[in-house]
């Protein structure tokens, strides 16, 4: 069972009104998965924000719905383009047996002790979070990623540098194992090639703006 629980109550409003819900401090929300159709729901938004928050796309939460309990994930959440509150949850039943797949986040560890960062490199995190599939109770809260080996300008991290706990596989087989998930620069010298292009660039405009078109006529000579 999940420490993360949440109420929620069947509703019948649907469509446009569910506005009046959302102004009344509920969050309309929908239930996938177990053996019958799709159950439509409400919760309060401070205790359904709480849970959320808790649980996220990588951990289970435990449902009551009409005091039956459901074993479930987050599949979605959609936030109000303007305010950012929550809009609507869409959950997924799942069982302790089955693998499910969520979405989890990457955290690099150890890059304070690698050479690159006492180089004083700056390290760049190009994927923030992957799709792994594991079962419930197996799915992790992170997944981690050791920068120690990191040494030098342009060194890199790739998704085989991945550890996966035990139990848990990424969800896409056809990833490339080889791209990257972080790596490390120079920004001083980043900054140098790029001056360095401009300044090239320019003396090109330069040179280029002196040479004659071939629509210029030639001054006439003048008469003897």
């Amino acid at each position: 069972m999940s420490d993360t629980k949440l109420n929620l109550s069947k509703r019948t409003i649907t469509g446009k009104k569910v506005a009046s819900l959302r102004a009344d401090g509920l969050i309309p929300s929908v239930v996938y998965g177990g053996k019958g159709d799709p159950i439509i729901t409400e919760s309060a938004y401070v205790e359904t924000e709480k849970a959320l928050q808790q649980a996220g796309y990588h951990s289970t939460l435990d449902l009551t719905i009409d005091g039956k309990s459901h074993m479930a994930i987050v599949k979605a959440i959609d936030l109000n383009p303007a305010s950012r509150r929550i809009d609507n949850v869409e959950f997924q039943i799942v069982s302790a047996n089955q693998a499910v797949e969520a979405t989890t986040p990457i955290v690099v560890i150890n890059y304070e002790a690698s050479e690159a960062s006492k180089l004083h490199l700056t390290l760049a995190q190009i994927m923030e979070e992957i799709d792994v599939k594991a079962k419930p109770a197996d799915l992790p809260k992170q997944i981690e990623i050791d920068a120690v080996k990191l040494a030098q300008d342009g060194d890199k991290l790739v998704i085989s540098d991945l550890i996966l706990p035990k139990g848990v596989e990424l969800a896409d087989k056809e990833l490339d194992p080889e791209q990257v998930v972080a790596n490390v620069y120079d920004p001083a010298a980043e900054a140098a090639a790029r001056e360095a292009a401009d300044a090239a660039a320019a003396e090109e405009n330069t040179d280029a703006a002196a040479v004659p078109t071939t629509d210029e006529k030639p001054a006439e000579e003048s008469a003897e």
